[in-house]
């Protein structure tokens, strides 16, 4: 009877430590990393001023050779698709934990980690070019993070004249004389405070297919983005000629262009939302 009783008691044990083994090779939930990688065509961009001899030059469709001194995007509303469809939201409604600016001046922005991603092999991903209209507002007492991110000296990623944010910044220089280039996108209102009305909605929905499962469980993949803004100038929607001015028809400085020049910006970027879906954005790898 000894024996037995060290029988049961070696065979608890010895389930009880695959079970503990099981819980840890397959846990509820893992981080999901996004690496952006921000390029003209397949070269990464590097920043410069006018005069930098260093800087990623690049030429645009309609031969305008082009750099830039800054580059800054808002993504938020991320989305992961599960290999059976269905969709797992992280954190939509809070800007704090599921929006970030991503900066090309800071290394640090240009990998993003979603935690807690419950365990399921992911093939798509979704995620907004900037932020969804009825999230649009300048709250500080809501999201204090992502407000003070976005307001920062060196982001100042809000719209001096209205209560929303911009969803991309692009400054640099156009043409072999280096004319300066101010490109800003985002939702624009009408009317007066504080009875505002949606003007142009410049929020954009991206939908990008994974190269292969991003598989979370006993693994933390990193989903690897790039950003071609080869595609800013020379879209799949738009060919744009910059021009420097005042009128109507111009679009490069200083940052006055009209809603109307500023679409056209907006759906190289992010797609037009129809034949369109992906914008400058592809998944070029991931890692389990």
């Amino acid at each position: 009877m000894q024996n037995l009783k060290k029988y049961f008691l070696v065979s608890i044990a010895s389930l009880a430590f695959v079970s503990c083994s099981s819980d840890d090779d397959n846990p509820a939930a893992n981080n999901v990393t996004l690496e952006f990688n921000n390029t003209f065509k397949n070269n990464t961009i590097v920043l410069g001023n006018a005069a930098s001899a260093s800087a990623t030059a690049n030429t645009s469709a309609a031969g305008q050779v082009h750099h830039f001194s800054e580059l800054k995007y808002v993504i938020s509303n991320i989305r992961l698709i599960k290999d059976n469809g269905d969709e797992v939201p992280y954190n939509v409604n809070d800007l704090d934990k599921g929006a970030a600016v991503i900066d090309q001046a800071k290394t640090t922005t240009l990998s993003y980690v979603l935690s807690n991603v419950p365990s399921a092999a992911y093939k798509q991903i979704k995620f907004g070019l900037g932020i969804k209209a009825e999230q649009n507002t300048l709250d500080q007492v809501r999201f204090p993070n992502f407000y003070a991110a976005a307001g920062a000296n060196d982001t100042e990623m809000m719209w001096e004249w209205g209560s929303g944010y911009r969803f991309t910044k692009v400054e640099g220089f156009y043409d072999t004389d280096n004319k300066a280039m101010s490109i800003h996108t985002g939702s624009t209102v009408e009317g007066t405070a504080p009875n505002y009305t949606q003007g142009v909605n410049a929020y954009r929905d991206i939908t990008l297919n994974l190269t292969t499962n991003a598989v979370v469980g006993s693994k933390a993949p990193k989903i690897k983005i790039e950003a071609d803004f080869d595609k800013l100038l020379s879209g799949k929607t738009n060919t744009i000629t910059l021009s420097t001015g005042t009128g109507m028809d111009n679009n490069a400085t200083p940052n006055i262009h009209t809603a109307a020049q500023m679409v056209k910006f907006v759906d190289n970027l992010g797609g037009n939302g129809s034949s369109d879906i992906t914008g400058i954005f592809s998944v070029t790898g991931v890692e389990n």
